[in-house]
C-alpha cells in the first residue's frame, strides 16, 4: 500500500495547498502528495507551473487530489446550479491531471451540505447528477473520483460507508468509487463489518488518529485491525495522512513509521 499526505492540513498562512512540504515527504520516504483541488484552482497560471516544476523537483508525484469542489460551487439546494459545476470541472479536472493525479476525492462538504429545509432525497439527486457529469469530464483523464463519507460535525449528507456507496450505486459509473477515512469511520462509529463489505469498491483511504484528527504518533490494535480488514479483502491502493499537525516536520516524519508498522 502506498503512503502519502494531503498537505492541505499542514498548510500556513500565504500558501493554501500546503505545498511546502513537498520537499519533506520527498525526504522522509513518503510515495506520493495528496494536493486540495480547490485551492490549486486558485493558483495563477504561473503559480500553477511553480507547482509543477516543484513535483518535478523532488520527484514525488501527485497522484491524488482531495478539496474536489470550493464551497462557492453549490451543489445542492435551491442555489444548485449543474452547467457551474460542470464549468468549474471542466478547469479542474485537466489542472488535476497534469498535476498527475489518478483519484479525485468528493467530500466537499461545503458545496454538497443540504441547506435548512431543502428535502435530502432531492439533494440526493443533485449529487447523482454532478457526479455522473464528473465521471463523464474524469473518464476522458482516466481519473476516478473517490466518495468520502464525512462526519455529521462537519457534514449532514453521506455520513459512513453504507451511504457513500448507496450515492455511488446511484451513479453506477466505473468512475466513481468510494473512499474510507479512519477518523471519519470511528467518529461515525462505522464497523469492521461494513468495511470488510464495501472494501472491493474502495479506491482511496485518508488516516489520522480520531482523537484530535492527529498524525499516529504510535502503533495500537485499533489502526492494525482497520488496516487488516483493508489487506485481508484485497485493497493494495493509496493511504493519505490528512492530519493537523502543530510540528509538522516531526509529524511528518514519525507518521510513516507508523502506518507502516500497522501494515506489517
Amino acid at each position: 500500500m502506498k503512503i502519502g499526505c494531503c498537505v492541505n492540513m499542514l498548510a500556513r498562512e500565504g500558501n493554501a495547498t500546503g505545498s511546502q512540504w513537498i520537499g519533506s515527504l520527498q525526504k522522509y520516504g513518503y510515495d506520493y502528495v495528496e494536493l486540495p483541488l480547490a485551492q490549486v484552482m486558485e493558483l495563477s497560471d504561473s503559480d500553477f507551473q511553480t507547482l509543477c516544476d516543484s513535483l518535478s523537483r523532488f520527484g514525488i508525484p501527485c497522484e491524488c487530489c482531495n478539496n474536489f469542489f470550493p464551497a462557492s460551487v453549490r451543489l445542492t439546494g435551491p442555489q444548485a446550479d449543474l452547467s457551474k459545476a460542470e464549468e468549474y470541472m471542466q478547469r479542474a479536472v485537466p489542472r488535476a491531471a497534469k498535476l498527475g493525479a489518478k483519484v479525485i476525492v468528493f467530500g466537499s462538504s461545503g458545496a454538497k451540505n443540504v441547506p435548512d429545509g431543502f428535502d435530502k432525497e432531492e439533494a440526493f439527486r443533485q449529487v447523482v447528477a454532478v457526479l455522473k457529469k464528473a465521471g463523464e469530464i474524469c473518464g476522458e483523464y482516466g481519473i476516478v473520483i473517490a466518495i468520502e463519507p464525512l462526519n455529521r460535525k462537519e457534514s449532514n449528507l453521506i455520513l459512513n460507508l453504507s451511504e457513500g456507496a448507496a450515492l455511488m450505486e446511484a451513479v453506477s459509473m466505473p468512475e466513481v468509487r468510494l473512499l474510507v477515512d479512519y477518523y471519519h469511520f470511528v467518529m461515525e462509529k462505522d464497523t469492521l463489518q461494513t468495511l470488510r463489505k464495501w472494501t472491493p469498491t474502495l479506491r482511496h483511504a485518508h488516516f489520522a488518529d480520531p482523537k484530535g484528527r492527529i498524525f499516529p504518533l504510535e502503533a495500537n490494535s485499533e489502526y492494525t485491525a482497520f488496516f487488516e480488514v483493508l489487506q485481508e479483502a484485497g485493497y493494495s491502493g493509496r493511504c493519505s495522512i490528512e492530519a493537523y499537525s502543530e510540528t509538522p516536520e516531526t509529524d511528518l516524519a514519525r507518521g510513516i513509521q507508523v502506518l507502516r508498522k500497522c501494515l506489517g
